[in-house]
């Protein structure tokens, strides 16, 4: 009975990681901007999950503690690659309705710019936008996760969004003007 209930545990527990495989990756991919490196990151991350499940102490809390070492995963890769910076500081899927062309490719070339605008945020920011904005996270947990204060989450978070406002505004105000009917 016991090998039952440690099988029906496992596959539980895989099944969990599985799900929640898109949701690390959109995180991971807004982090780094790369689609090979967010795989990595999400494989190393749930490589790691299951090694580890032990350690998840509430499980009420897996999402929080899958994303903690999601982030702890992207940390490593940047002090690998900037070993003596600090990581700190270094520089969804849609629904698609019955739109016309040209509002498709209006749409398609503000996602293409929120994104942009994303990527050019600090680190720091760019993740505490993406679990906030994006996977909806509390700022506790966002906290958690980064292993920041939550002071700093709300400060990041404040930060994020005035400098993506200012790069969007300052974009659309360099947009051309016409558009063809």
């Amino acid at each position: 009975m016991a090998i039952l209930s440690f099988l029906f545990h496992s596959r539980q527990w895989r099944d969990s990681l599985e799900a929640a495989r898109p949701a690390l990756y959109r995180v991971a991919y807004a982090w780094c901007r790369d689609a090979a490196l967010a795989d990595d990151l999400v494989q190393e991350a749930t490589t790691k999950a299951l090694e580890r499940g032990d350690q998840l102490r509430d499980p009420t809390r897996f999402k929080g503690w899958l994303f903690a070492i999601l982030s702890r995963c992207w940390h490593d890769h940047l002090r690998a690659r900037h070993p003596h910076e600090d990581i700190d500081e270094l520089a969804d899927e849609y629904l698609a309705g019955g739109s016309t062309p040209p509002e498709e490719a209006e749409r398609r070339q503000t996602i293409a710019r929120v994104r942009a605008a994303v990527a050019r945020l600090p680190v720091g920011q760019r993740q505490v936008l993406t679990l906030v904005d994006l996977e909806e996270f509390g700022y506790a947990e966002v906290g958690d996760i980064l292993a920041i204060p939550m002071g700093t989450v709300m400060s990041r978070l404040h930060r994020a969004r005035r400098a993506l406002r200012e790069d969007l505004l300052r974009v659309e105000s360099a947009a051309p003007l016409w558009r063809v009917k």
